[in-house]
């Protein structure tokens, strides 16, 4: 399955899953879906501007994380 979405995040309010007040992000998807996806699968995307951009989740059959992309 494969999820679309935009998201910004700010830098200072993504620090609050580092702080451990919080462990997912929710968002809704381009198709209307409510997601709640694991604030770790963002990391590597944080920048001192935060998360900005187009994203693509991709979960196996079972509904398991298999990849998350930034779209160009």
């Amino acid at each position: 399955m494969e999820f679309y979405f935009t998201i910004y995040i700010s830098y200072r309010k993504f620090s609050s899953y580092y702080q451990g007040y919080s462990d997912s992000v929710a968002l809704t998807d381009v198709k209307g879906r409510h997601l709640q996806i694991n604030a770790k699968y963002f990391r590597p995307f944080l920048t001192l501007n935060g998360i900005n951009g187009q994203f693509k989740l991709e979960l196996d059959s079972q509904g398991r994380y298999k990849s998350l992309v930034r779209l160009e």
